[in-house]
């Protein structure tokens, strides 16, 4: 009788935790649709792995790092597999419309400021910042997570703040590196 309490373990695990593995994903990817994707790789991986996983001393741990290399993998595949799909209503109308993304909160303008400088990082540097500085994870954490170095992950972090903040005000790069 272990499958059904591993099962119900796993699900337990997951309904408490996939609104937190979907922001995760949307800040990787940029996309809700794309994250829901990468979310549901993931917890699969994770299903798959639940004997080991659910023993780790850090289940969250455990999923965001699952994540995070399905995240990577993916951009390293050279081509990203995009399936479209169209749902329409019974009269054959129009689409329907999807689920939508949470409700967005606090200054709108800055969001989509922040979201599109995101989106111009590359792929590791990206990773890096959302696990750093959105998961609030501390440089230790972040490289066991990426499987690299501490030194990489520094300048993955350094490189990609850079960028996002020259990306988000130009003019303060400027400002930092005096007159020319």
């Amino acid at each position: 009788m272990a499958k059904p309490d591993r099962d119900a373990e796993f699900t337990e695990y997951v309904s408490a935790r996939q609104g937190w593995l979907r922001r995760v994903a949307y800040l990787l990817c940029g996309d809700w649709h794309r994250a829901d994707d990468l979310v549901q790789s993931s917890i699969t991986k994770l299903y798959a792995h639940w004997h080991r996983a659910s023993r780790a001393d850090n289940v969250d741990g455990y999923a965001r790092r699952t994540l995070v290399n399905t995240y990577l993998a993916e951009q390293r595949s050279g081509w990203a597999r995009w399936t479209i799909l169209h749902r329409f209503g019974g009269d054959g109308g129009g689409a329907l419309e999807l689920e939508p993304g949470p409700p967005v909160v606090g200054d709108l303008e800055l969001g989509l400021d922040l979201k599109e400088a995101l989106a111009r990082l590359p792929p590791r540097q990206r990773a890096t910042v959302v696990l750093r500085f959105y998961c609030d994870l501390s440089v230790e954490q972040t490289a066991q997570i990426m499987g690299c170095s501490q030194g990489n992950v520094k300048s993955q972090s350094s490189r990609g703040l850079a960028t996002l903040r020259n990306l988000l005000d130009p003019n303060l790069t400027l400002v930092m590196e005096g007159p020319r």
